[in-house]
């Protein structure tokens, strides 16, 4: 996930269906949000940016650091301040939906059914010839390349439906500390624990409004129920980010030899790795737990109020905001700092 300066923003999550995925090296998932955001200044223009990729290099590949295979196909949900498209993939065929109303979300399976706006122009064709579709009945992109029953998509259990059902709860009065709510949700199984845990968090506000800025909450860390959310705002002469930048490893880098993923770096940033520190303590101590949690909530609560007054006054001190994300890190390190001390 990420945004750019131009408020163009990109989800990615791993999906599954009937057209098998391909092993070999091609553009990851994650790839193809970098290079939307790279070459993109609309939502549209990045989701043809990404379907341009596909047709010309494909998706595959190992998805995972490690000597374990994990391959996938992918969704994305694409959105700037004025529109939002859902965008499907199966192998090079894809479909993308124009998000026109209420609320949409994406998780790990095909959620566009019916309303196609854009589409791969030989994808029905392709379903014909496998047996997916028999060309008379209406086309139904999830039911076709997948083997879900759309019907009862948004009832059945599973991090698709509960997102769409926390999302659906909150319709009309959704503000991003709702979101973020939603986001930090384990018993939905949108907060991941386990091998699969989330890593990390975002949440953008993109006002239509053109005079305000668009703000990006990211924790940098995983776990966002034990994480503090820090707001980003692209402007000329932004500080560097080292306290949220991961170490390179140049030609010895093991993605970059082949064959690849012989080891693993320690590729954690230095907020990250406070993170963790800190959060080994508190597992161990609960009075420290309290101590820290209510740190960081507190140290969160005065960043929302500096950014409601920004989008309420329409004022932006430059000064201030080169300096935002970075100084938020050093303050939320300064926290753990004082937790990991004995």
């Amino acid at each position: 996930m990420g945004a750019n300066e131009h408020g163009v923003c990109i989800g990615n999550e791993a999906v599954w269906g009937r057209e098998e995925v391909c092993d070999e090296e091609a553009l990851l998932g994650m790839d193809l949000v970098r290079l939307g955001l790279e070459r993109a200044d609309t939502a549209e223009k990045a989701l043809n940016v990404i379907v341009d990729l596909l047709e010309k290099y494909g998706q595959g590949g190992n998805c995972s650091e490690g000597r374990m295979v994990f391959s996938y196909h992918n969704s994305f949900l694409i959105a700037d301040r004025n529109e939002a498209w859902i965008l499907e993939t199966a192998g090079k065929y894809w479909a993308a939906e124009k998000v026109q109303e209420g609320v949409r979300n994406i998780s790990n399976q095909l959620s566009i059914t019916t309303k196609i706006d854009r589409e791969h122009p030989d994808m029905r064709n392709y379903a014909k010839q496998k047996g997916w579709w028999d060309g008379k009945k209406e086309f139904d992109f999830a039911a076709t390349y997948s083997y879900l029953d759309t019907a009862k998509m948004k009832i059945s259990p599973g991090r698709y439906c509960e997102g769409y059902r926390l999302l659906n709860k909150h319709k009309g009065n959704i503000t991003f500390e709702t979101m973020m709510g939603i986001l930090r949700d384990k018993p939905s199984g949108i907060n991941m624990e386990g091998e699969f845990l989330t890593t990390a968090s975002m949440v953008s506000v993109l006002p239509q409004d053109s005079s305000l800025p668009c703000i990006h909450f990211f924790t940098g860390t995983p776990d966002p129920e034990r994480s503090v959310f820090k707001p980003f705002i692209f402007v000329p002469n932004i500080s560097q980010l080292l306290d949220t930048s991961s170490p390179t490893f140049g030609l010895e880098d093991p993605v970059k030899k082949k064959p690849r993923f012989q080891h693993k770096p320690d590729r954690r940033h230095p907020l990250y790795q406070k993170h963790q520190q800190a959060l080994e303590v508190i597992d161990k101590k609960e009075e420290k737990a309290k101590t820290l949690l209510d740190n960081m909530r507190k140290l969160e609560k005065e960043l929302f109020k500096e950014i409601e007054s920004i989008l309420q006054n329409k004022h932006l001190d430059g000064d201030k905001i080169v300096n935002l994300f970075p100084q938020c890190v050093k303050d939320e390190i300064r926290i753990y700092k004082s937790n990991i001390s004995p």
